[in-house]
């Protein structure tokens, strides 16, 4: 998130000063900065009025929920959807993203974080220390889509719950092919998605979308902020501040 500062020869879209967003590809270092080149076709505008810290926070977890609940569940309006880890980094968007869609939402998340969640359009919360989340969700139960971002035991059971024709989507590891009938496995990197962002912006201005920061970090404390990541049960993301 930042202001465009100069543009290249060929880019059309975008002029110095237009207040921008966007995910800088994997293959390039160097977002931690002050300056750093983004391909102007990467990134989108800023949405209107939402504050600038909320929208650093938006562009890698919300395309990572965009994409995966979307471009590789095929999400439709009515479908029932789990999200496990529902109070985590990407978990926070993808719960919002699913209600907003007009999904019947379903997260695992700790006990302490239930309300929070349902808060983000859960209407069930399911605290993995205390429930199978398998049993709970069995039978005639099932969902349409599984959004995993936790990985081991979690994701392998998941194929438990998935109804027939089912997708089950992971951001930690391959799911392999263990589910119903004509249920399918993905697994996925985000990539940089102006269409998609174009999209999370209109959530946020429908108000269906509301990216949590969790704390703000000056950029010389950037140190600092990668160690905060690495603590557990923090609910939403940390950003960095160019001054």
């Amino acid at each position: 998130c930042g202001v465009v500062a100069a543009t290249g020869s060929g880019v059309t879209e975008w002029s110095e000063g237009d207040e921008v967003y966007g995910l800088v590809p994997f293959t390039r270092d160097g977002a931690a900065a002050e300056f750093t080149a983004v391909p102007a076709a990467h990134l989108a505008a800023t949405p209107a009025g939402l504050d600038p810290d909320k929208a650093a926070a938006l562009p890698l977890a919300g395309l990572t929920a965009w994409q995966g609940l979307v471009r590789h569940g095929g999400l439709r309006s009515g479908q029932r959807v789990l999200v496990h880890g529902g109070a985590g980094g990407v978990g926070v968007f993808a719960v919002q993203v699913a209600a907003a869609l007009g999904a019947s939402v379903t997260a695992t998340a700790a006990g302490r974080d239930a309300d929070f969640v349902r808060g983000l359009g859960a209407e069930e919360v399911i605290d993995y220390a205390d429930e199978d989340f398998a049993d709970r969700l069995s039978g005639a139960q099932a969902v349409d889509l599984v959004f995993d971002t936790v990985g081991g035991d979690t994701l392998t059971r998941s194929w438990q719950v998935l109804r027939p024709g089912g997708v089950l989507v992971s951001i930690v590891a391959p799911p392999g092919d263990s589910g119903p009938d004509g249920a399918r496995g993905v697994f996925f990197v985000v990539e940089p998605d102006r269409a998609g962002l174009e999209e999370l912006s209109k959530l946020v201005a429908a108000g269906r979308l509301d990216p949590p920061v969790a704390q703000v970090f000056p950029l010389e404390r950037t140190a600092e902020a990668y160690e905060e990541l690495n603590r557990p049960h923090r609910r939403g993301k940390i950003v960095l501040k160019v001054s």
